[in-house]
């Protein structure tokens, strides 16, 4: 496998992030506790072929399971971005499409932006199809936990 040339948002090489799968096509994954930008990630899997990118955001809210939450702490296992890269690689393979996706580490606030995914394909129907299968394989196998600060004080772990 040869390094493919992306940018990550904050604008550096993404070094092992990036990788050109061969057939011409590519895949992009990165876990940061850097802030996510969409607008990057959807830049860099467009080409002039796809006539659809489908983004998905997954945005703190400020409940849970009928409980107020305050914010979140998400922690990662030190291979995890490795994992995340070999999931939309998975993604990749099965459907010959780009995939991007970044998932956001650290301390976040309500309404910050936990988890981007991108997949850039001709046809709508497709993207949308790629893209929600993407993060339902990201939530299963990328070994990224959650704790929530509740509104009481309190604190729980999701995902252990």
């Amino acid at each position: 496998m040869t390094e493919a040339h992306a940018r990550t948002p904050q604008g550096t090489a993404t070094g092992d992030a990036a990788r050109d799968t061969g057939s011409g096509e590519a895949v992009l994954a990165l876990v940061t506790d850097q802030p996510l930008d969409a607008a990057a990630l959807e830049s860099w899997a467009a080409t002039a072929a796809d006539g659809a990118v489908v983004t998905f955001r997954g945005v703190v809210r400020d409940h849970d399971h009928g409980v107020t939450v305050r914010g979140l702490d998400y922690r990662a296992h030190p291979e995890a971005e490795s994992m995340l890269r070999a999931a939309c690689a998975r993604l990749h393979e099965r459907t010959g499409l780009r995939v991007a996706a970044a998932h956001r580490t650290g301390s976040l606030r309500i309404g910050d932006i936990a988890l981007v995914a991108v997949v850039a394909s001709p046809h709508r129907a497709e993207a949308f199809a790629a893209v929600d299968g993407l993060v339902a394989e990201i939530k299963a196998s990328v070994p990224i936990w959650k704790r929530q600060h509740l509104a009481d004080g309190s604190t729980e772990w999701v995902g252990l």
